[in-house]
C-alpha cells in the first residue's frame, strides 16, 4: 500500500542507523512490527499468576524429542 507521510528525516536516519536497515520502506516496517509485538507481550503480561496450569516441568524435560 502506497501512502505519503511526512517524517522527521532525522528520526528516520537515526532508526536506519541503530538497525543497520538500509531501506527506508525496510526500517518503517520493523518499527511497526516492533510496537505490535512490544503491545502484544504487554498485553500477555496481564495474565501473569492468573493462568493455571497443571504441567509437571520434570516430566516435560525428561521427554525425549521427536525431531
Amino acid at each position: 500500500m502506497r501512502t505519503t507521510l511526512d517524517l522527521p528525516e532525522e528520526l528516520i536516519k537515526e532508526a536506519m542507523k541503530a538497525t543497520h536497515i538500509q531501506t527506508k520502506t525496510k526500517v518503517i516496517v520493523t518499527a511497526l512490527e516492533e510496537l505490535i509485538r512490544k503491545s502484544k507481550i504487554s498485553e500477555l503480561k496481564k495474565f501473569k499468576g492468573k493462568v493455571e496450569l497443571d504441567i509437571d516441568l520434570n516430566s516435560l524435560r525428561s521427554r525425549e524429542c521427536r525431531f
